[in-house]
């Protein structure tokens, strides 16, 4: 891993401070997916990503069948425009149930959705488009055409066919799809192991009493339930004090177990902050500073063969840059072939927001559609990163610009629905 020389995180200018992208490029070009995969069944494979390509066994629809409830006949058999043919109705094809018999020339099959085409009918009439007595329907020319309504065997999949590659994650579209080829189980890409833990001696349980300066750990129950949302098996680590020697201690303990260490906390320049000292003797560094706010603050780097991210203890911050960077991080850890794309929207922002030039930030904000159809964005309130209701009460991120300055009202700004990242 190359390390990027950087100044003090402590300096309010920011030089050497990476751009956000590079930062992310750097992540990316420094990890490497798993290796391994098992067999699942498909109920279980949602969200898993595929270790080989799902050939389809047979063709789908594996039968020439009627897309309608109507009536089978024979193409040539239509009248022509303004005419009017009838046509004796000789049985009923039901799906499961086909009509048996060859359908003659004037004669029509009462067939239902998915029912297979009698032998000699090759089009379908809605029942709607046609008058029955009870025995015979009536047919005006002129609307239907031969073929009509028929869905051809090996219409959406033909047999042999390459259907999903490997390195995709599998949706519940690509599950039904699978299913309806018949396939019961697929083989998968093995789970990265994610090491969770916080740092911070002001740290405490959920449950007991906050001494003086004592906060709750809201960080790993955050960042915990992110990765549920992710293809990973979470490994949680608890909490560990601002102590070097325990410090040092629980992340090699992690990194002997994980493919990736995430922690939060001790990334800064203060007395307390050890991560990236701790980083340094027992690994490598590759970066610690960006040009973001929230999350200026955030140490990469590896510990043998385990990647490590060390987040800004600031709750807004770690969330922030966990969607910004872990979450690619650990797409390419899985196997993803098929990158997530960060949708941006541009709304009208309808207050003052202060920039400064040089950095990328990330403002949470409340995204709302006009009356008149146009998407408008306030921010939540305070934007500060130890505000963690910011977040929960957003529903974007108001994404500015690394040489943006400051934004007046009206100003089109780009949005990033969290709906989205969460």
């Amino acid at each position: 891993m190359t390390t990027i020389i950087q100044p003090s995180c402590s300096d309010n200018e920011e030089p050497g401070a990476l751009h956000v992208d590079d930062a992310l490029a750097h992540m990316l070009s420094a990890v490497s997916p798993v290796k391994g995969y098992e067999q699942v069944a498909l109920l279980e494979a949602v969200s898993r990503v595929l270790h080989e390509p799902v050939v389809s066994p047979i063709d789908v629809p594996s039968h020439t069948n009627s897309a309608v409830d109507g009536y089978a006949l024979r193409g040539e058999d239509l009248p022509g425009p303004g005419d009017v043919a009838r046509f004796q109705v000789v049985g009923t094809a039901l799906a499961g149930t086909p009509f048996v018999g060859e359908l003659l020339s004037g004669q029509a099959v009462r067939i239902m959705t998915g029912a297979s085409m009698p032998n000699g009918a090759d089009t379908v009439l809605m029942q709607e488009h046609v008058d029955f007595d009870g025995e015979r329907i009536s047919v005006t020319g002129g609307r239907h055409r031969v073929g009509d309504n028929v869905r051809l065997a090996g219409e959406d999949i033909k047999q042999g066919e390459t259907i999903l590659k490997p390195g995709r994650r599998l949706t519940p579209p690509d599950i039904g799809l699978i299913a309806s080829m018949g396939i019961g189980e697929v083989k998968v890409k093995r789970r990265p192991r994610v090491a969770l833990l916080s740092t911070g001696s002001e740290l405490h349980s959920l449950g007991k009493a906050l001494g003086g300066g004592g906060v709750y750990d809201s960080n790993r129950y955050t960042l915990h339930a992110a990765l549920k949302r992710l293809s990973v098996k979470v490994m949680d680590q608890g909490t560990v004090p601002d102590d070097p020697e325990l410090l040092t201690e629980a992340f090699m303990r992690a990194a002997a177990a994980a493919d990736v260490v995430i922690s939060t906390g001790g990334v800064s320049v203060g007395e307390a902050d050890f991560v990236k000292e701790i980083l340094s003797s027992i690994g490598t560094v590759g970066f610690w500073k960006i040009a973001m706010k929230p999350g200026r603050p955030l140490a990469f780097g590896s510990i043998g063969g385990t990647t490590f991210v060390g987040l800004p203890g600031n709750p807004v911050a770690a969330i922030v840059s966990f969607y910004r960077f872990v979450l690619p991080l650990l797409e390419k850890k899985m196997g993803v072939q098929e990158y997530s794309v960060m949708p941006m929207l541009k709304a009208k922002c309808v207050e003052r927001l202060a920039k400064k030039p040089g950095r990328t930030e990330y403002q949470r904000g409340i995204l709302e559609r006009t009356e008149t159809g146009d998407w408008e964005v306030r921010t939540t309130g305070s934007q500060s990163s130890g505000i963690l209701r910011s977040m929960s009460l957003a529903n974007v991120l108001i994404a500015l610009e690394h040489d943006r300055a400051d934004v007046e009202p009206g100003d089109l700004v780009d949005v990033l629905p969290l709906a989205y990242l969460m």
